[in-house]
């Protein structure tokens, strides 16, 4: 049915590609590329043998002219990007120029955040929405016209959060409440990976995020918070009694659009005391700054200087147990009357790694960003323009959650967070 180029090799992408793989009557062709190309050569090795053909190929997914060449000669039904944040742009740019239909796994954001043009969008979108994140959709969704024009899907953020938990704020909507009043998305991660200090997904992007001023939906407006000043505990089913802290999460400034009515979101991680003392340190002496330094004569960035000590999240699949829980609590009415109801899933770390050789982290956003594609390419979802998971219908998106190792779980009395 489809043939789709896929960006990126790391944990996420093995993921997806894996699922994809399994997927073989839609996904009938794939092209793997990254800038290692003998990453992309020893999956292709271990996936070789089944339905779905494979190709490998190198791009610097940077270089907007490497990107449409490669597109050019593979000539894909969509393409899939599971490279970084920083990389979006450059992407969607190439399927503007060849005509194909985009999708991602997480908003944009950019690489260097001292650039004069930059800073001065940021600042001024600081001033106007009230949060200070340096990831939002904005400039995603200033594409929107664009993709409307050339008839092209873009589907932004199809892995768990975001992703997945859009589609429970979608299918909540649907089928349990005539308003939803708030929406406290869960993220737990009951896991236990044995190092003293390691991050689940890209160190880069985790850190910045975790260090970042907290922010929440509330009455029409944002409400941002101290990084880590808000803290909760949750008791989560199959994973037990756990600390969570309010982030800023990019779902939250879609779904404050799109979900009518809505007066709080919130968005809750849980985090161990150890994780947070070596982040509170290596924030303390400037290890998680962007900004180029002069060392010994030569630039480096120190968060990226960092992530080269840390290991790769990749590596963490075969020594961690435990199990992840994420998920969305809501609240509002039906029938007139006032509801409380609970999405989620629990993802075992170990069974992750013997089905796909990854954690939990990396199955529960490489599965869903294989959903996406497979929407994309059905034509379930299929209206020209820049889209989140929400604006679509959440049930042929559930349905295949419960088919490809994601399955949902409600309760219909939840405990709530204050």
């Amino acid at each position: 049915m489809g043939r789709v180029l896929i960006i990126g090799c790391g944990g996420v992408a093995s993921v997806a590609i894996h699922k994809c793989c399994q997927n073989s009557e839609v996904f009938e062709e794939i092209m793997i590329a990254s800038r290692t190309k003998s990453k992309c050569d020893a999956l292709k090795a271990k996936l070789d043998g089944g339905k779905t053909k494979i190709e490998t190929a190198q791009v610097d997914a940077d270089n907007v002219d490497e990107v449409i060449a490669l597109i050019k000669s593979y000539k894909p039904d969509l393409v899939m990007n599971i490279a970084l944040p920083y990389q979006d742009l450059t992407i969607m740019d190439a399927c503007l120029a060849c005509g194909v239909n985009y999708m991602d796994t997480a908003n944009y954001e950019p690489e260097d955040i001292e650039e004069p043009e930059w800073k001065a969008a940021y600042e001024k979108r600081c001033k106007e929405e009230g949060f200070s994140a340096y990831f939002d959709y904005s400039y995603q969704w200033a594409y929107k016209k664009k993709f409307e024009e050339a008839g092209l899907t873009a589907l932004l953020g199809s892995g768990f959060d975001p992703g997945v938990t859009q589609a429970y704020c979608a299918y909540a909507l649907k089928h349990e409440f005539d308003t939803i009043d708030t929406i406290d998305i869960l993220d737990c991660n009951g896991g236990d990976h044995g190092y003293a200090f390691a991050t689940n997904f890209n160190p880069e992007i985790n850190l910045r995020e975790v260090s970042a001023p907290g922010s929440y939906w509330e009455n029409g407006h944002w409400v941002e918070v101290p990084a880590m000043s808000i803290k909760r505990e949750y008791n989560f089913d199959q994973v037990g009694q756990k600390d969570m802290y309010l982030l800023h999460h990019e779902e939250i400034e879609s779904l404050a659009k799109n979900i009518p009515g809505v007066k709080r979101i919130r968005f809750f991680m849980t985090f161990g005391q150890s994780y947070l003392d070596h982040m509170r340190c290596l924030e303390d002496v400037g290890m998680l700054s962007t900004t180029p330094i002069n060392y010994e004569g030569k630039e480096i960035v120190p968060i990226q200087f960092l992530k080269a000590l840390l290991p790769d999240p990749a590596s963490l699949g075969p020594r961690t147990k435990g199990k992840t829980n994420i998920g969305c609590i809501f609240t509002g009415k039906k029938d007139g009357k006032e509801k409380t109801y609970y999405l989620y899933n629990v993802c075992d770390h170990q069974e992750c790694y013997k089905e796909v050789g990854s954690q939990a982290i990396s199955y529960t956003t490489g599965v869903p960003a294989m959903i996406g594609a497979m929407m994309l390419l059905t034509g379930k979802w299929n209206k020209p323009g820049v889209y989140t998971v929400e604006e679509f219908d959440p049930d042929p998106y559930m349905e295949a959650l419960n088919r490809w190792g994601l399955p949902w779980q409600e309760s219909h009395e939840p405990v709530l967070v204050e």
